[in-house]
């Protein structure tokens, strides 16, 4: 299993007073001429409906109705801009894949997401969620191959992670490190979590802190 390295530890705490600060919704796009200004490194939540993304968004910043939840798979269907601590900016991009809606309108969020990962210069680094019970699908593969083609930075996340025992945890993560190993844009460690029982949120704030850090953001 993946464990945060030794030199990510003092960001722990400087990861949590990060989400522990105001955060709130203020943009959402439903097309590229919609985004607000790049004022602020961005920082993007991608994956499949139904993976987790408003609940992961939920509880890093410790509130329970920041980014909205359902059941229903596609519920978001914008570009939802956060501002965390008026430090950056958290983009909770629409569900790619299944959605309980016409085809024409997957294919709309589809594109929108797609257009967004190549053409956005304060995009700093997209977290792709990958749900763990499933592992990395074809879909998810596509929007690999985008990232790579923009040269943007992607660390994959494993969510309900909670939901695998040990053993199965740990297949899943090597499985995912050998389908990404030749993927120069994928960063090699592989994130774990869970927003119901909070495993790795702390993990993850302190990643994200430690980008920040890198780009002069902190």
């Amino acid at each position: 299993m993946t464990d945060t390295a030794p030199d990510t530890d003092p960001f722990l705490e400087i990861g949590r007073k990060l989400f522990a600060g105001e955060a709130d919704f203020i943009w959402a796009a439903n097309s590229l001429k919609g985004l607000p200004p790049m004022e602020k490194v961005e920082i993007a939540f991608a994956g499949r409906s139904n993976v987790g993304k408003s609940s992961l968004v939920n509880a890093l910043t410790g509130r329970n109705t920041l980014a909205r939840t359902s059941h229903t798979p596609g519920r978001t269907q914008q570009l939802n801009f956060f501002n965390i601590g008026n430090r950056f900016h958290l983009v909770d991009m629409p569900g790619y894949g299944y959605a309980a809606v016409d085809k024409e309108k997957v294919h709309a969020w589809t594109q929108l997401i797609h257009d967004y990962l190549r053409g956005r210069a304060s995009l700093a680094r997209v977290y792709v969620l990958i749900d763990a019970r499933h592992g990395i699908k074809p879909v998810d593969e596509g929007v690999f191959e985008t990232l790579g083609t923009a040269a943007v930075s992607y660390q994959i996340v494993l969510t309900k992670a909670d939901e695998l025992k040990k053993g199965e945890l740990e297949k899943c993560i090597a499985d995912t490190q050998q389908k990404i190993a030749k993927r120069a844009a994928a960063f090699p460690e592989i994130l774990h979590t869970s927003s119901r029982s909070g495993h790795g949120i702390p993990e993850l704030r302190a990643g994200i802190a430690r980008l920040l850090s890198e780009r002069g953001a902190l």
